[in-house]
Formats: C-alpha cells, sequence, structure tokens
C-alpha cells in the first residue's frame, strides 16, 4: 500500500490529543506533532503539552524538542519533519501527525519556497531597530525595497515585515522575487481530518482549560521565562498577557480572562483558516469509528464493496 499520512487538525481545546492517540494505537503507529509552541521544551503548561503517561503511550515526534532561543519557522519544520518522515516511512505505512498551527501544516502539504538563510547578526539588528525606533521604521523600508509586498502585506505583523525585510537586505532582491506560491509534490499520501464542535462547547473547552493551567503552575513556568520576553517564541498567548501582569499593566485575574479571550479568538482563527480548504474532512471528536471507517476507505479502497 502506498505511505499515507493522516493529519488531524483543529482549533485548540477541541481535543485533538487524545484522539490522535486512539488513532495512532488503531494504525499502531507515531504521532508527529505540528504545534509551533509545543516544540519548545521550556514551554509545557501553557502550550498544553500532553501528560508524561500519553506521550510515554506513543512515541511522539517534535514534542518539546527545541528551546526557545533556537531560531525556528515553519521553512525549518517542513525540512525536519520531512526528514523525519522518510525515517518513519521506512517501518509504517501509515503516520499520523496532529496540531493545529495552520503555517506549519501547509508548509509540510505544500511546502513553502526556498528562501535564503537569513544571517543572525542582520536579525539582531532589524530586532533592535524595530525595539528602538519601531515598526513603522521597518515598514517604511520595506516599501522601498519591495513595494509590490509592502502592498498585500499585514502590516500590524511584525513578522512578516521583518522576515521579508531580512530576505531584501541580506539579497538585494525583492522578498516577493522569492515567492513562487507553487505547491510541491510529497512521496506520499495526504488524508486531512478536521476536528470542530459546537461554538459553545469549544468556547467552555477552552476557558476550562485555560483553569487546568493556571491549576498546575503557569504563572510560575511564565515568571521563569520572564527574561526572555523578547523572544519570538514567548510571543503567543498564555504568555504575553502574563508577561503584562509581571510588568503591572493588569491584574492576575484580568490577565486570565485575557488568555480565555485570546485562546477563542485563536480557535476563531484557525477555523476560517481551515476551512478555506477543501481537502479538510470534518468530524467531531466523539466520532472515533466513522474516522477510522472514512480513512480505512482512503487507505484500502480496493477493499470497498
Amino acid at each position: 500500500m502506498p505511505k499515507s499520512l493522516l493529519i488531524l487538525l483543529g482549533p485548540t481545546g477541541v481535543g485533538k490529543t487524545d484522539l490522535s492517540v486512539e488513532l495512532a494505537k488503531y494504525y499502531n503507529t507515531e504521532i508527529i506533532s505540528c504545534d509551533s509552541r509545543q516544540i519548545y521544551k521550556e514551554m509545557r503548561i501553557g502550550t498544553a503539552v500532553p501528560d508524561q503517561q500519553t506521550l510515554e503511550s506513543i512515541p511522539h515526534h517534535f514534542i518539546q524538542s527545541h528551546s526557545i532561543h533556537d531560531y525556528y519557522n515553519a521553512s525549518k519544520f517542513e525540512i525536519e519533519v520531512l526528514e523525519r518522515l522518510e525515517l518513519l516511512f521506512q517501518k509504517k505505512d501509515v503516520v499520523l501527525m496532529a496540531g493545529g498551527s495552520m503555517m506549519y501544516i501547509d508548509a509540510l502539504c505544500k511546502g513553502i519556497d526556498d528562501l535564503p538563510e537569513v544571517d543572525g547578526e542582520l536579525r539582531q539588528s532589524l530586532v533592535e531597530r524595530m525595539e528602538t525606533e519601531g515598526i513603522e521604521s521597518l515598514r517604511n523600508e520595506l516599501r522601498y525595497h519591495d513595494p509590490a509586498y509592502y502592498k498585500e502585506v499585514d502590516l500590524r505583523n511584525p513578522k512578516r515585515i521583518l522576515h521579508a525585510l531580512e530576505i531584501c537586505l541580506m539579497t538585494g532582491s525583492p522578498y516577493s522575487t522569492f515567492r513562487t506560491n507553487k505547491a510541491k509534490e510529497r512521496p506520499f499520501n495526504i488524508i486531512k481530518l478536521g476536528l470542530n464542535l459546537d461554538r459553545e462547547v469549544l468556547y467552555n473547552r477552552i476557558n476550562q482549560r485555560v483553569e487546568k493551567m493556571f491549576d498546575e503552575g503557569l504563572e510560575s513556568e511564565v515568571k521563569g521565562l520572564y527574561p526572555f520576553r523578547h523572544l519570538n517564541s514567548l510571543n503567543t498567548v498564555g504568555y504575553r498577557e502574563m508577561f503584562d501582569c509581571f510588568d503591572g499593566t493588569i491584574t492576575l485575574g484580568e490577565a486570565k480572562e485575557k488568555i480565555k479571550a485570546n485562546s477563542r479568538k485563536y480557535a476563531r482563527k484557525q477555523l476560517t483558516w481551515f476551512r478555506r480548504d477543501p481537502e479538510i474532512t470534518w468530524f467531531t471528536p466523539e466520532m472515533k469509528d466513522e474516522i477510522i471507517a472514512f480513512v480505512d476507505q482512503q487507505l484500502f479502497p480496493q477493499n470497498q464493496q
């Protein structure tokens, strides 16, 4: 049978972790995590890393495998996961990937344009400029070097402006000239399984998960990371709000409510992104039998009557 990658995706808090373990056991396979924050070993509670019993029940990859001090992005994820899949497919016909990081999923499925590696000193100098002069300075320089990309980029997104300007300055060519948006062929089948719930149920699950994070010691975890708050890896829901709390701009109670609200907002963003993909077949988390029947139909069409 051809090699196949099952991708279990969906919004934060929907129940991907538990179902992914059940599916991995059923198909006797291993799990690749597709979570752009669970990948960092210093961020356990605020990213809802599965407990040790879950991690030991099935081999997991790309969970707490990197440091917050490592420069990491969707392009690196694409390269590293493809290398890991090549090894896993030597012993498995089916591999499961689970997570909700939209850009990382797209990078693995469609590929990212081949961009040159950015010099660390250049990146640091631009970050320092942004901190001292503000994002508007970088916006203006990007408009000068690449007016085409400037017209389409989200000007409120400092990461994208910074990355585009890095490429412009390092290569002497507009960032837009490196973008082909051409999907790459993969040497394996991809089956995308989406999970969703009624909005009220999903929001309640998200709120409960945030409460659990605080019970498990989120405040202490983030306090230990406060000296590194400038790192991009820590610019994420659950950590940003707590940093504001430690700065004294909001109370602990307000931080908790903001984390809940921003987590719900992120879930909406994820669903909006995923719903544009016609390759995703949608289920609810309790539909394990229906999901298995659907996957088996894709994997073994010759057995279907």
